[in-house]
């Protein structure tokens, strides 16, 4: 068995990789305290101090004898003979290798660094010894002597990677440290010999003027912070740079480095590409146009399934000219049905190896990659194609810091922190027009397979409801089989309920149903909910008040919500206060609803159609007139719904002009639930509203609906009144004909 012990960030044991339970942070606390002082015995005050400090328990040595005790027996289970802790008359002593423990083995290999001439060996050690450190020393631990002891070997490590740097600078690998160096140098500005490092590899990277600024900086700091001015060796190495000294020049070793690599990463452009001609000149506006001094940044946002791959692939393709030192791509999977979304800190690693950086000379830390990232990139005119980005945090540290990059990005979301943050501009993605969607299919398929079933074609571009991936399903189904009709496609997707089967090819990355689910997944838990009860909704649009009431809560958080959905794409806001969802989405919405127990997806319908009866009942009464012979009066709304009343008789008519087919719907929704009483008291809401001279062609459907309903209803309305509606009707239809 190999015990490996680490205390250089969380207090860890393993045996033969497996973990160790080492118990609670005080019990690991016994455990580190002995690791530091290896096979030498620790007394028992010694202990008591290190674990507690000035503030031990009351009765602190029984404690301590039972953590012992405890840890004894983990590690002996674990790990048999090889590790023991011992019981001295004077204290205990944990007996193992000293190379067991990594902070020992750090100590061993930083010194046979400095004890070596060799330049190579001496930083293959260093690096050993720097990469054994997983985060700060005893991490968590908090007492007076854990707290002493990590300042200590932080300083150490500190010296160590400047060590580091010495050997780096003197081999000409200044390109490599110089991210590393900036970013030490923000945190330690009074460390001379860091500032120094930093300055030289300045200098070797043709950026004196830099080297030098940052001395006066340093000077500045020095005196404002301890009154004093900088050592001899920096004023030197400062009048160095200032005379351009020829032995500061870079050492011949980092000739023979070979040239950084021009990257050529874009995918191939897509087939048979169809529209899209405005979108391409807003994105070569958009990207040319960038603020002075920062990166064009330009995120294509769309629903999933909508083309944003395609016309960033296509507009990166036909613009290479513009990017002589080479282009990035990455696909970032942030919305993909079967793969997680790629960690920055791998796609950075990708990117910086495509960039010449030899792979053990990645640093661990994502900061350090980042700053090395745009160290790399300075002054590069490069595109760089972030593709499928799930959010503003998995790509800020992909960002360039050069004003001559230019970065798109491809994402279901707004990423909007990134609007704010980078001034990044926004494309939103609709779906193709119809026209757009005959040509893709005439395209993939010929035109003389199109011509002779246009009524097909007209149905497929129909029921595709002008969406990319949908269209390409289809023209992949049809040209597998260029012997069947495609009046047999198209009648199958003219069946709702099999819609979405029918949009699956098999593969998951270009399955309809898995890419609207993709967005699902991604969605907060309460988003999500809302979005499943959508699919209940039965009409061609919903305000906000009708969705609190669908969801049966405040208006407020429902907002909320919605404008998640609405940042996702799942929905769009195509007026204010009005959402609609995708023909294809409300589909894959209503397989969601299916889902929902039927006790509550029925209160949720309740809820909806009381906030459309009451809002209505409210509406009409400012309209009342001449032709409505009875007032009913409708039961109080279910709870959690959510009823609105307009301020006036223009509000009344403007909310029956953009709730009249959200109130047939719910009509028809009333009568399928057995709601017969909801179905007439509906339909007396709109006798005003008809009546008045608007829609009047849906008001034979409307009463027609109430007669039917009537019968159902003990509490109805008379054969009289119903025939007074009829005749109503019939003298505002020979009006309208006289005018």
């Amino acid at each position: 068995m190999r015990t490996q012990f680490a205390v250089l960030g969380e207090i860890e044991a393993r045996v033969d990789g497996r973990p160790v339970d080492l118990g609670h942070l005080r019990q690991r606390s016994v455990l580190a305290a002995l690791l530091v002082d290896a096979n030498h015995t620790v007394s028992i005050d010694r202990l008591g101090d290190r674990i507690w400090g000035d503030r031990p328990p009351q009765r602190w040595r029984p404690t301590l004898y039972s953590y012992i005790s405890r840890l004894r027996q983990a590690l002996e289970l674990a790990s048999g003979d090889e590790v023991r802790i011992r019981r001295e008359p004077s204290g205990y002593q944990l007996a193992s290798v000293t190379s067991a423990v990594d902070l020992h083995r750090f100590r061993d290999l930083v010194a046979q660094a400095r004890h070596t001439q060799d330049d190579d060996r001496a930083a293959a050690l260093l690096d050993q010894a720097l990469h054994l450190w997983r985060g700060p020393a005893f991490s968590t631990l908090d007492t007076p002597w854990f707290t002493t002891l990590r300042e200590t070997l932080h300083h150490k490590r500190f010296t160590a990677e400047l060590d580091r740097n010495d050997i780096a600078l003197r081999h000409g690998h200044h390109a490599h440290v110089l991210a590393d160096l900036t970013t030490h140098a923000a945190a330690h500005p009074l460390d001379e010999r860091l500032v120094g490092q930093l300055m030289l590899a300045l200098h070797h990277s043709g950026r004196p003027a830099d080297a030098l600024r940052h001395y006066q900086h340093t000077r500045r700091t020095l005196a404002e912070e301890l009154g004093i001015d900088p050592g001899l060796p920096l004023q030197q190495l400062h009048q160095r740079i200032l005379a351009a000294d020829a032995s500061l020049a870079v050492p011949v070793r980092a000739s023979t480095e070979p040239s950084s690599p021009v990257p050529r990463q874009l995918l191939a452009p897509p087939a048979l590409f169809t529209g899209r001609d405005e979108e391409l000149g807003q994105l070569t506006k958009s990207l040319a146009d960038g603020p002075d001094g920062t990166v064009a940044i330009t995120v294509i946002c769309g629903p999933g399934g909508v083309g944003k791959s395609w016309l960033a692939a296509q507009w990166a393709n036909r613009n290479t000219q513009r990017f002589p030192d080479g282009q990035l791509y990455i696909n970032l999977y942030g919305f993909d049905p079967s793969t997680p979304p790629l960690p920055s800190r791998v796609a950075l690693r990708g990117f910086l190896e495509a960039l010449g950086v030899a792979r053990d000379r990645v640093p661990t830390d994502l900061g350090a990659q980042s700053a090395l990232y745009r160290s790399l990139l300075a002054d590069r005119r490069m595109l760089i194609l972030l593709d499928d980005v799930r959010d503003a945090e998995q790509v800020r540290p992909l960002l360039p810091g050069s004003p001559s990059c230019t970065v798109l990005i491809t994402s279901r979301n707004r990423l909007s922190a990134l609007m704010a943050s980078h001034g990044a501009r926004l494309l939103p993605l609709n779906v193709l027009s119809s026209a757009e969607a005959h040509a893709l299919l005439v395209g993939r398929l010929g035109a003389e397979r199109t011509s002779t079933e246009p009524e097909a074609v007209a149905t497929l571009v129909e029921h595709c409801a002008g969406l990319p991936l949908a269209l390409g399903i289809v023209a992949a189904r049809a040209a597998m089989h260029p012997d069947f009709q495609l009046a047999v496609l198209a009648e199958e997707l003219v069946r709702a309920a099999d819609r979405l089967t029918a949009l699956d090819p098999g593969d998951l990355t270009v399955n309809v149903r898995a890419v609207f689910a993709a967005s699902h997944r991604a969605l907060t838990p309460s988003a999500g909910c809302l979005f499943s009860f959508l699919g209940l909704a039965q009409g061609p649009d919903l305000g906000l008040a009708a969705a609190a009431s669908l969801a049966g809560l405040p208006p407020a958080q429902t907002r909320v919500l919605l404008t998640e959905l609405e940042g996702a794409h799942i929905l769009r806001q195509h007026r204010p206060g009005r959402y609609r969802m995708h023909d294809l989405v409300r589909l894959y919405a209503a397989e969601l609803a299916d889902g929902i127990p039927s006790e509550e997806a029925v209160s949720a319908q309740v809820r909806l159609l009381d906030h459309y009866l009451h809002s209505a009942f409210a509406a009409n009464l400012l309209l009342d007139g001449p032709y409505t012979p009875f007032r009913p009066e409708p039961e109080a709304p279910a709870t959690g719904s959510c009823p609105i009343t307009p301020d006036d008789t223009a509000a009344a008519l403007r909310w029956f002009h953009d709730e009249h087919d959200c109130l047939l719907a719910a009509q028809s929704q009333a009568a399928a639930l057995g709601r017969h009483r909801v179905v007439w008291q509906l339909a007396w809401t709109l006798i005003s509203y008809h009546l008045g001279g608007h829609r009047l062609q849906e008001y034979v459907t409307v009463w027609q609906a109430a007669l039917a309903a009537a019968e159902y209803d003990g509490d109805n309305p008379t054969a009289k009144t119903l025939a007074h509606w009829r005749l109503g009707f019939a003298s505002v239809m020979r009006q309208k004909r006289r005018s």
